[in-house]
């Protein structure tokens, strides 16, 4: 199957794409009664374990929700907190996910984002640009609805310099951050929530939802393995009879 190209009818094989709206890390602390911060810092621990389990469940790509362009409302020490546990977990994770052959991205816009961030990021990207083994990539600062008025402005560029004449939708893809990665296959979002949230609309235009009420720092490699599963027995006919 070509990168975006609409899957097929009979298509059987297990999710090779998995994206996922990590929700619920704030409740799951306030629940405990400690702050927002602490699940945060949970749910980083948690996607380090996500990470390792997918190879050995099938998925060869795995894109997670990590800042939406709509966080930036939240209050400042939120805010400031999760852009350093940004940056630990990409200083922290950097040797063992080049060992275990996870290539990292980022999509999202970055120029909001703090210089030594985007150095890191574009660190590790740089770093892991030839592992295989798994593709993780990361949404920071990314909201769909900026990514395609971002991407409708690179392609009517194209165009009106004449590399373009009459756009296709492979055309547009290519001016989306996903470019080169394939469409999601099965989209979860955690925590009880059943809201897209503005995650990647484009993109997952033909994907399988999941909602499932655990929060996120609670997700485990067995519900990842549960979800896959019933993926499996769903009959994706995509306008097919």
């Amino acid at each position: 199957m070509a990168l975006h190209a609409a899957p097929q009818p009979g298509d059987a094989a297990p999710p090779r794409h998995v994206a996922i709206i990590m929700d619920g890390n704030g409740r799951w602390a306030q629940n405990r009664g400690w702050p927002r911060l602490v699940g945060h810092r949970r749910g980083a621990e948690r996607v380090k374990q996500i990470v390792r389990a997918c190879p050995d469940l099938g998925v060869n790509w795995l894109t997670v929700y990590a800042f939406s362009t709509e966080n930036w409302k939240r209050s400042t020490e939120e805010v400031l907190g999760l852009m350093k546990i940004f940056r630990r977990y990409i200083q922290r994770e950097a040797d063992g996910l080049a060992a275990e052959g996870v290539r990292m991205r980022f999509i999202g816009g970055r120029e909001r984002l703090d210089p030594k961030l985007q150095a890191l990021m574009s660190g590790i990207e740089a770093r892991t640009a030839g592992n295989t083994r798994l593709n993780l990539t990361v949404a920071i600062n990314y909201g769909g609805r900026d990514e395609i008025l971002r991407a409708s402005a690179k392609l009517a560029r194209k165009i009106a310099s004449g590399a373009i004449e009459t756009p296709s939708e492979a055309d547009f893809a290519d001016c989306l951050d996903t470019a080169g990665i394939p469409d999601p296959d099965l989209v979860i979002r955690t925590s009880g929530e059943t809201r897209t949230s503005n995650f990647l609309p484009w993109q997952a235009a033909y994907a399988e939802y999941e909602f499932t009420p655990t929060l996120w720092p609670d997700f485990s490699p067995d519900h990842l393995a549960e979800i896959l599963d019933r993926f499996g027995l769903r009959d994706r006919r995509f306008g097919g009879a």
